[in-house]
């Protein structure tokens, strides 16, 4: 999966992973399965004291393959449909692990 064939919202969220870098984005809204900015997601920064940190280098290119958790990341979001991404942790630019609210009998399951 490339980057350029992603709907400019999923551009929008993963030039957002690549500039955070480290940390975590909280209560992303899902609509028909596509990240909405309305309203606009809480962003956290985990700056590291002891060395140099930037955004990684795909946050300059346009055209990109796409690794393998930010595709699981897409196809999570997916199955969520509509709701709340309560909190995603970002490590190295890359979406690392998410929370989302699941009722008792989908856990189950």
């Amino acid at each position: 999966m490339q980057f350029t064939g992603l709907s400019p919202s999923w551009q929008r969220l993963l030039r957002l992973f690549q500039t955070i870098h480290f940390g975590r984005v909280e209560e992303l809204e899902i609509r028909s399965g596509e990240p909405v900015f309305s309203p606009e997601p809480r962003v956290f920064l985990e700056l590291k004291l002891d060395a140099a940190d930037g955004p990684r280098p795909e946050s300059r290119l346009d055209r990109f393959e796409l690794r393998s958790q930010v595709e699981r990341f897409i196809e999570q979001v997916g199955r969520l449909k509509d709701g709340t991404v309560e909190r995603i942790e970002v490590r190295h630019g890359l979406p690392f692990r998410m929370v989302i609210e699941a009722m008792p009998a989908e856990v189950d399951s």
